[in-house]
């Protein structure tokens, strides 16, 4: 099956942590909507074959890398292996990510290591190696997190604080890469369906109750903000934060 869709036909696309969640719909979206498409993912191989497969029947081309975010070097391999099967690149989407939520007191300097590696080092370092293949035009965009905007309940420290980096950095690299005509931005989800968060799963009722729409999102509405960023639409949006969260910062 093919997309009549061709929004950004002819563009090139890496989507960190794409085998599932947000990255998943973020992938499928962008193929949708006329992008090739290379991804990341870090163990399951069976999955990350069905999401190339998805995107295959939408007509477009799909890579699937194993990589481990909290691996620099493999980043950027990463963002090297996506040019060199597609010639190039017009889209970064960092999707990857980690959280570790508990007590300030009890949280570990392992755990406070690998998240800042995953959610604040990797970003940057795709964002590095991805400057060099983008062109007029270029995207960067990030996921960060409701949580960067309103922490609602404890034990939230160590993601919050990975997270509300990202704004920083997203709005750096606008004034950096915007003289090349690249654009940067950052999308902050909110509860979302995914395999991490389940809309079923043993919280979901308090933490439907702290969005305003009393729902949680689906990765695909999420993947539409985004889709919108690296088209068209996001000629002229740099440096800024959307909230795709239902209210819960509201």
């Amino acid at each position: 099956m093919t997309t009549e869709t061709t929004t950004l036909n002819g563009k090139v696309a890496l989507v960190t942590g794409g085998s599932r969640g947000i990255g998943e719909a973020c992938v499928l979206r962008l193929a949708q909507d006329g992008a090739d498409v290379a991804f990341t993912y870090q163990n399951n191989e069976a999955r990350a074959a069905d999401v190339v497969a998805r995107v295959k029947e939408l007509g477009r081309r799909a890579l699937a890398i194993r990589a481990d975010a909290a691996d620099a070097a493999a980043v950027r391999a990463a963002v090297a292996g996506a040019v060199e099967e597609f010639g190039r690149l017009d889209i970064l989407v960092n999707n990857a990510g980690a959280g570790v939520l508990g007590p300030l007191e009890e949280l570990a300097l392992e755990d406070v290591d690998m998240v800042l590696a995953v959610n604040v080092r990797a970003p940057l370092v795709a964002a590095q190696a991805a400057a060099a293949h983008l062109g007029e035009g270029g995207r960067i965009i990030t996921i960060g997190s409701c949580m960067a905007e309103h922490v609602a309940f404890p034990g939230g420290t160590l993601y919050a604080a990975s997270k509300s980096a990202m704004t920083g950095l997203t709005r750096a690299l606008a004034r950096e890469l915007g003289p090349r005509g690249i654009t940067a931005n950052l999308v902050h989800p909110g509860p979302i369906d995914t395999d991490m968060n389940p809309a079923d799963g043993p919280s979901a009722e308090f933490q439907s109750g702290l969005t305003a729409l009393g729902r949680y999102g689906r990765p695909a509405e999420v993947a539409a903000t985004v889709s919108h960023l690296a088209g068209p639409g996001g000629d002229y949006v740099t440096g800024a934060s959307l909230a795709v969260d239902g209210g819960f910062a509201a």
